[in-house]
């Protein structure tokens, strides 16, 4: 199993590699979010491929849950991006870390996200490996994890649609999944992880405990460095309406709003 986890490691790296020579001719690192989705669904063909006559029911429906996330991740990125530049997250990075930012995104953005990304495929790594019979454990993680590339989906078409239409710039979004949760389609996120690493227990027992760590690492990451905190640092700034929506909005957990209250 170390030898294919070494190789996916390469895959993802050998993804980022060349995007960031063009993210540096374009001067647009924000390039990284495009491929995130790949850097994770390609080293996970590989351990499919390396498994392939050994792959039971439940490596087929991680696999295709996984194919579909991406898939759909990756084409929704890269439509809201389009003619965009470079991500403001990725403008104030590139001010912080000029002169020769360049550069350094090799290891700053492209070469962190591959490492990331990785470890986040890690549940497939160990469930291919250890074929067995379905359990209720994987009605559980098939359910989590399915029903979370759906709310996520829903979350970003409805603000999707939402910034279509919106009549001002400092409109707040919240409708729909939005009234619940400030973040759906975060909160999405994570139960396609914690459901990937539930199918991977299923697999193999304790012995792959080790595998939680994507669930784990998704989860800080979209509520405390790259999601959630990152996100909410100046909105209210940007969008004085979103001091009341997130005085009666939970922040990721979807929950019915709170009524009467003030920010």
């Amino acid at each position: 199993m170390l030898s294919l986890a070494c190789l996916g490691l390469a895959i993802a790296l050998g993804l980022a590699l060349p995007v960031w020579v063009f993210s540096v001719v374009v001067r647009d690192a924000s390039l990284a979010d495009r491929i995130w989705p790949l850097m994770i669904a390609a080293p996970a063909l590989a351990y499919a491929g390396a498994h392939a006559r050994a792959l039971d029911a439940r490596s087929v429906w991680m696999l295709g849950l996984l194919l579909i996330w991406a898939c759909r991740l990756a084409l929704h990125i890269g439509r809201r991006n389009w003619g965009h530049g470079e991500d403001r997250r990725y403008q104030a990075m590139r001010a912080r870390n000029e002169p020769h930012f360049g550069l350094k995104s090799l290891y700053l953005v492209f070469g962190l996200q591959a490492v990331l990304a990785w470890i986040v495929g890690w549940p497939l790594l160990a469930a291919f490996a250890h074929p067995s019979p379905l359990s209720w454990l994987d009605v559980l993680a098939l359910l989590l994890a399915g029903g979370g590339v759906v709310f996520e989906a829903v979350a970003d078409a409805q603000l999707a649609r939402f910034l279509r239409n919106a009549r001002r710039e400092d409109a707040v979004m919240d409708r729909g999944l939005w009234a619940w949760s400030r973040h759906p389609n975060y909160f999405g996120e994570a139960c396609v992880w914690w459901g990937l690493g539930l199918a991977a227990l299923s697999a193999g027992g304790w012995a792959v405990v080790w595998c939680l760590a994507s669930a784990l690492l998704m989860t800080v990451l979209l509520l405390k460095v790259s999601g959630v905190a990152l996100l909410e640092h100046d909105i209210a700034e940007r969008r004085p309406a979103y001091r009341s929506y997130a005085a009666r909005t939970s922040a990721f957990i979807p929950w019915p709003p709170r009524r009467g209250a003030r920010p």
